[in-house]
């Protein structure tokens, strides 16, 4: 009696040592994420001893995440377009043109700009915000600019699409064009300046890795793509253009090179450190150095006005060396591809699966 006892309590202290362990690893895989609820369903239903509905899963099933491409993590919430006048339009801005968004007017927003074109071609999920404005330097869209609310202020949470470009005024790129016109034509003042423009490059990097941490604040699912500079002249310049020479025209060039270099590497740099700590979003640079090759100044068919001088009172217009509307529609395009094309790694970017 005694004997059969005892080995009828050790079987049962076997099975529930049984239970107790499929219990256990159960939870431990469901915990890592190695299982779903729905795969040892058997074993959980007999090794808990819960009821299994005779139809579907049990209940309580863990969601299902899948990784969001490129392309749904742009358009899933809204497009926030920021930067300068390369972004603003200001190249095919008509004076007396109603300012996109109810902006001032000197922001000339322009519907030709690369930002509606991207906005016309796609469907965000949350419609687009369009709040470039000419003139702006890092200073001004971090603090507001002619009086406005600041650029930065217009990003939001749910932002998933971040265009900029931003950094050719703080450079004086405006300034030392002028210089390079006027001066006497044989005369070396335009190339005198590089040293100049040099150290204010240089100090660019900073401000720009202050600017991209901002924009990432705000929206830290977003994917924010700086937008480069393209060159102005051909790489091999052979004739003089606007009081250029042709040396002109190279150092000019090579101002726009240092400029996307120094955009670039900030970009790619802020870019490492999301991935190496698995955050969601993306910082992405589009180089667009040479992206209007066979269409710069003095070309037939130029996708950046020349010098447009305004007759009656001798000023130069605000649309010269800015990109004409074959500039804006290859921005447009560059924008496009990056949009599909993504960082060049796995967003960590989830959503349900569908």
């Amino acid at each position: 009696m005694l004997d059969g006892a005892i080995g009828a309590a050790l079987v049962r202290h076997r099975r529930h040592i049984v239970r107790t362990a499929v219990a256990a690893t159960l939870g431990v895989l469901l915990a890592v994420g190695v299982v779903a609820l729905d795969v040892p369903r058997l074993v959980a239903c007999a090794a808990l001893r819960a009821g299994c509905p005779a139809d579907g899963p049990p209940r309580g099933r863990l969601p299902s995440l899948t990784r969001l491409t490129p392309t749904q993590v742009a358009l899933s919430g809204t497009y926030v377009a920021l930067g300068d006048s390369y972004s603003s339009g200001e190249g095919v801005y008509q004076a007396g043109e109603r300012p996109l968004n109810g902006g001032a007017d000197r922001c000339h927003r322009a519907q030709g700009s690369y930002a509606p074109q991207i906005a016309g071609a796609f469907s965000f999920g949350s419609g687009i915000s369009f709040w470039a404005c000419s003139g702006a330097t890092t200073t001004q869209l971090l603090h507001g600019q002619y009086g406005m609310q600041p650029q930065i202020d217009r990003v939001t949470s749910t932002a998933s699409l971040v265009t900029l470009s931003i950094g050719g005024n703080d450079a004086g790129f405006t300034s030392v064009l002028r210089a390079c016109i006027v001066k006497v034509p044989w005369s070396s003042a335009c190339t005198d300046q590089d040293a100049e423009v040099g150290r204010r490059i240089d100090q660019l990097r900073s401000s720009v890795r202050t600017v991209l941490r901002e924009v990432r604040v705000r929206a830290p699912y977003a994917r924010i793509v700086v937008v480069g500079y393209p060159r102005p002249f051909p790489a091999e310049p052979t004739a003089g253009v606007n009081n250029l020479s042709a040396d002109d025209q190279r150092w000019l060039n090579g101002v726009s090179r240092k400029l996307d270099d120094v955009l670039g590497t900030a970009a790619k740099e802020f870019d490492r450190a999301i991935a190496a700590f698995g955050g969601p979003g993306s910082v992405e640079f589009i180089d667009a150095y040479d992206a209007f090759a066979g269409h710069e100044v003095g070309t037939p068919d130029p996708y950046l006005n020349g010098l447009d001088v305004n007759l009656d009172d001798l000023t130069v217009e605000s649309r010269s060396f800015h990109p004409a509307a074959g500039g804006y529609k290859r921005y447009a395009e560059l924008v496009d591809e990056q949009i599909a094309t993504g960082p060049g790694r796995p967003l960590n970017n989830f959503g349900p699966l569908t």
